[in-house]
């Protein structure tokens, strides 16, 4: 067996066939939000890919139908988490949150995210960051982070560049609006759709694992090439979500979520 896969897990599951490694999402009762033991877990995951010479391909999902709903709320907004997430957007290098993410385009082999139910905030984040998006043709798709007066910070700027549209993007993230995968494809969102995500999904990873394992490294590593930003980008992200954390309108735009007639106040910001 496959030693990343032997492995003991609080919130994923790993699996090896055919040197194909898939790693699945395992919160069902949270429909696979993503807590902070999450987030470790996952970037633990893919340090261990990259040093993995064996694997030929990564499929991404989550358990039950669902890939994730989004950062889990609860966790980040527990008292003793405070701290941490603070220290998180103050660091003067990518932040916890943004590797979770970003650290799956540097793994030196394809990633196919299956997207199923639920694919929203940070869920979407991390899904743009894969080579692959194959979603089932129904599920739901946001940048959700306006709808809790928050900014998409989890390396949206580096991982939407060059798979959506400017303007694609700053709609859907300034509206926090959800769309079915149908229309996410047209928009840049998903790669593929189809009835049966996860099939496609291993049959795709089975035709790279076909391939010189060097020459698909290379594709990767030279696509990517192209569409590579600054990482003052990511320092925007965090510094814009902390002015979103510390304004008056996150605690009303927390407001607005349960009770829709309350108002925003003057845009504090410019």
């Amino acid at each position: 067996m496959n030693a990343i896969a032997t492995y003991q897990y609080e919130t994923l599951q790993v699996s090896m066939t055919d040197n194909i490694l898939t790693v699945t999402l395992n919160r069902p009762h949270k429909k696979n939000a993503m807590s902070f033991k999450v987030v470790k877990e996952l970037i633990a995951v893919a340090e261990r890919i990259g040093k993995d010479k064996t694997i030929r391909a990564v499929i991404l999902n989550g358990a039950e139908g669902t890939f994730c709903a989004g950062i889990d709320l609860g966790d980040l907004n527990h008292p003793k988490n405070q701290a941490f997430a603070v220290w998180e957007l103050v660091k003067p290098w990518q932040s916890s949150f943004q590797r979770v993410c970003l650290v799956w385009r540097d793994v030196p082999v394809p990633v196919i995210a299956v997207l199923e139910g639920y694919c929203i905030g940070a869920g979407l984040q991390l899904a743009l960051a894969c080579d692959v998006r194959i979603s089932h043709p129904d599920c739901k798709l946001s940048i959700m982070e306006a709808k809790w007066g928050l900014v998409p910070d989890m390396g949206l700027t580096q991982s939407a560049f060059g798979v959506v549209r400017e303007d694609v993007l700053k709609e859907l993230a300034m509206s926090a609006r959800i769309v079915i995968a149908s229309e996410g494809k047209a928009l840049g969102l998903v790669s593929h759709c189809s009835e049966a995500p996860l099939e496609q999904a291993q049959k795709l990873a089975a035709e790279f694992a076909e391939r010189s394992p060097d020459a698909v490294l290379a594709s990767k590593r030279v696509v990517n090439a192209m569409f590579q930003q600054p990482a003052t980008t990511l320092y925007k992200e965090k510094v814009w979500q902390l002015k979103m954390m510390l304004g008056r309108n996150r605690k009303l735009a927390l407001r607005k979520a349960k009770q829709a007639s309350t108002a925003f106040g003057k845009r504090q910001f410019r």
